[in-house]
């Protein structure tokens, strides 16, 4: 279990997934940079925070909720928690404070884009319903990412396999903070899309690290 002070933003769970130098440069370096899709992402999620708690019929919408877990030493703020009242037995519910009858979280999380070849955004999420269960001491079987390009909602099951990569995943990035240095950067297809590949320059640094090796091998090589 983590103490109140070394909780780490759950946010960076996604920065990790997609790029751990990512992650290194933002969280720990402190270096930020925008670009169309960071802003886009930003604009979004202003609407989201900005909107009013509602209630439709059996489903009460809360907008930012904190949220925090001390076994997987993360915290952060939600887009929405969509809570649906218990109608079946076999569902596992809890009381709202002055609500009448039981209740379930349903997270879901807002992306600006399309959705992702690897699990970046399914992690985040399902850290956010670890978060939730804690919590609240009740289980949260699934959520939803909602994606502004097609704009529709991806179901998600935070099953057995998923809630294990978002606990080696919360794992992984409190060592990234604990060894506190920054990786060394790799050119891939997805660094076009980065909005520090300017600052990262991972064609360059990588090109370097490559001629560096040659070097240092020539001289190794031609040694007597």
């Amino acid at each position: 279990m983590f103490s109140e002070d070394e909780l780490l933003l759950l946010s960076a769970l996604q920065h990790l997934m997609f790029c751990e130098r990512q992650c290194a440069l933002i969280h720990i370096e402190q270096v930020w940079s925008e670009n169309v899709y960071t802003v886009q992402g930003q604009q979004l999620h202003e609407k989201v925070d900005e909107a009013e708690t509602e209630t439709r019929g059996d489903m009460r919408i809360a907008r930012g909720l904190k949220i925090r877990s001390l076994k997987l030493g993360l915290s952060g703020k939600m887009d929405i928690v969509e809570f649906h009242r218990v109608n079946n037995e076999t569902i596992q519910g809890f009381k709202l404070p002055e609500v009448d009858g039981l209740w379930y979280p349903f997270p879901v999380e807002y992306k600006r884009g399309r959705p992702k070849l690897d699990h970046s955004d399914e992690v985040q999420l399902c850290a956010q319903a670890l978060c939730l269960e804690e919590m609240l001491n009740v289980s949260v079987p699934a959520g939803a990412v909602f994606y502004g390009k097609p704009r529709r909602r991806l179901d998600v099951a935070f099953t057995p396999a998923l809630r294990a990569e978002t606990e080696a995943a919360a794992a992984r990035l409190h060592l990234l903070f604990q060894r506190g240095r920054t990786p060394p950067a790799v050119y891939e297809k997805k660094c076009n899309f980065c909005s520090l590949i300017e600052l990262c320059m991972p064609k360059t640094i990588s090109a370097h690290e490559d001629v560096e090796k040659y070097i240092l091998r020539a001289i190794k090589n031609s040694a007597p």
